[in-house]
């Protein structure tokens, strides 16, 4: 399989395929989805609350992010690689942002990052990009201003909203992103978004078919969220936080009643005559 790079993505697109994206945080999980073929792994700093526990993305930190993007690269070769940017990691000057987004593509190894917001980063953007470091933008429902927005709602309802979110994805295209997530929008302002944009392709959570391409959380996809809990834009693809539960209770079971580990579990017995100087030592 080839290997994944901003404008193998692009061609893709302009061929009429779609990109498919997914989260990964770890090593086990990146290699699975290398072996799958997924086209993008994003690093997301969602992995605030699917892997630390977090109520929020809010608390991630650059070293959070640098640590769990190396893991991801190293298991892959041919998945292109997003690294998230953390909160304020990116927001107070351009300097910092470009000096964090640099040691994420070191650290961490990864192809591009990603951002949060409009036209208010595009000076973050545009630097990233003419320091040679390729950006994804995020738009719509952005998690690290969840408490700007009242909680995790659609975005894009009203007229001056849905205005001002095209104009975000234009603004975001002209600094340079090559690709732009949009997030919790209706599906025909998703549709009309793509529809706009010529050199930057779209990758739509929530926000209909009519994007470029789609991306959704790992636990979501796979079923793997504590208390059962399915945001209406998830498709489960695969009940594996019952298999893996059921898994659980099957290995207590066999140890609690002896039938685990069993003699084909287990190393041959040392020579009997072994044993009995091993008893009499």
């Amino acid at each position: 399989m080839a290997k994944n790079t901003v404008l193998t993505l692009k061609k893709k697109v302009d061929e009429g395929g779609k990109v498919t994206m997914v989260t990964s945080y770890d090593y086990t999980m990146a290699a699975l989805v290398e072996e799958a073929g997924i086209d993008m792994i994003l690093v997301g700093d969602s992995l605030g609350m699917t892997m630390m526990g977090y109520d929020s993305t809010i608390p991630v930190t650059m070293n959070d992010m640098v640590h769990h993007t190396r893991c991801v690269t190293r298991a892959t070769s041919n998945t292109f690689v997003v690294g998230d940017m953390p909160f304020l990691s990116y927001e107070e000057d351009v300097a910092t942002a470009v000096s964090n987004a640099g040691r994420l593509m070191k650290e961490g190894r990864c192809q591009a990052v990603k951002l949060e917001g409009g036209v208010e980063v595009c000076p973050q953007v545009k630097a990233m990009v003419e320091a040679g470091i390729p950006v994804v933008g995020h738009i719509g429902l952005t998690p690290q201003s969840v408490n700007a927005f009242g909680g995790f709602k659609v975005q894009g309802k009203s007229v001056e909203a849905a205005k001002k979110l095209a104009a975000d994805a234009l603004a975001l295209e002209q600094a340079g992103a090559f690709a732009i997530v949009l997030e919790c929008v209706p599906a025909n302002l998703g549709a009309y978004i793509t529809e706009q944009l010529t050199s930057a392709f779209t990758i739509g959570i929530g926000a209909g078919a009519g994007t470029d391409g789609q991306v959704l959380v790992v636990q979501d996809m796979l079923a793997m969220t504590a208390g059962g809990f399915k945001p209406k834009m998830v498709r489960q693809f695969a009940q594996v936080g019952e298999a893996i539960k059921q898994a659980y209770h099957d290995y207590d079971a066999a140890v609690q009643d002896g039938s685990f580990p069993a003699a084909t579990e287990s190393y041959k017995d040392i020579d009997p005559e072994l044993m009995e100087e091993v008893k009499r030592a």
